[in-house]
């Protein structure tokens, strides 16, 4: 019997968007859906997850050493509840690729990552070469299958769930050599990257992190992420947690707009699923321009206190 476990990811007790795409992906393999919620006090978060489609039932695993999303201590417990499922999904985020390894290895399987479509229960198709290929990946035999979901690719699940809530105790041995100390975020306080409908990403062309709070001031604007393409971040402009592209963020908005960004090939693996692109490069031979939707030949300078005027 196909019974699937998906480690929920949140935060602020809030369940992330990147979770119910997990439950699509899931709802196309078939079967019976699980979540589990690692938290210290998981019950609001275990109750925004019993509410998606699909789902028929939440584990609550509460827990003070999992009152921090820490890979260490979650996945040896991941591991311990995955026994009798036949398949344990995680999305492809930050969070997903930090825990969902470990738990493969204390498995003893192989991971399928960055699932984008399903063939059957056991074969898949996922991006490789930077997104320019798409490859079928079969899993051999009748056992465990551990895989991360490429949520670029999938639509969240919807709600109007009603799903069991089972708290359940933790029962792995977890390390003593892991704590955590403190958490340092940049970047601002606006929506979240990777699930942020509207995502505004500046390059090389902003010529200083002070430029930079061009962007931030548009985005409050908006109410959109920030991100940025890998020349930003390697000239020290913001932090490297913002990088959008194959070696950053893999992400999907509705709506990307790209600053000053040429469009190198690594950093449009990271926007090609988005809905609507809009560039604006000084460059009229840019790269982006391939890609976007809509373009405008023009100093971003110029562009941005103009745009934000227009929205006032």
């Amino acid at each position: 019997m196909t019974k699937i476990l998906i480690l929920a990811e949140h935060a602020n007790g809030q369940l992330n968007p990147s979770t119910a795409k997990c439950v699509s992906c899931a709802a196309a393999i078939g079967g019976d859906v699980h979540i589990a919620v690692f938290s210290d006090q998981g019950a609001t978060v275990a109750q925004q997850a019993a509410g998606l489609a699909g789902v028929s039932k939440v584990l609550q695993l509460d827990h003070q050493d999992f009152a921090q999303p820490l890979a260490a201590m979650i996945a040896p417990e991941l591991a311990a509840q995955a026994d009798g499922y036949s398949h344990v999904l995680a999305p492809s985020t930050m969070f997903g690729k930090d825990v969902l390894p470990r738990a493969a290895a204390l498995l003893g399987v192989n991971q399928v990552s960055d699932i984008m479509s399903v063939n059957s229960g056991r074969s898949f198709k996922r991006p490789v070469y930077a997104g320019n290929a798409i490859v079928d990946v079969s899993v051999p035999g009748d056992g465990l299958i551990v895989a991360t979901v490429r949520t670029a690719s999938w639509a969240a699940a919807g709600e109007g769930g009603n799903a069991e809530v089972e708290q359940v105790s933790a029962q792995s041995e977890r390390p003593s050599h892991t704590r955590f100390v403190e958490l340092q975020t940049e970047g601002g306080d606006g929506p979240d990257l990777q699930t942020a409908n509207i995502v505004i990403s500046g390059g090389r062309a902003l010529a200083s992190e002070e430029n930079f709070e061009l962007i931030y001031a548009l985005a409050r604007k908006l109410k959109a992420g920030v991100g940025a393409s890998r020349a930003a971040v390697d000239a020290g402009y913001v932090p490297n947690d913002m990088q959008v592209g194959q070696t950053g963020k893999i992400i999907s908005p509705e709506l990307y707009f790209a600053f000053g960004i040429s469009g190198a090939i690594q950093h449009v693996t990271g926007i090609k699923d988005a809905g609507t692109i809009v560039a604006v490069n000084k460059d009229a031979d840019a790269p982006i321009f391939e890609i976007a939707d809509i373009g405008l030949v023009g100093d971003l300078f110029q562009v941005i206190p103009e745009l934000e005027q227009a929205l006032s």
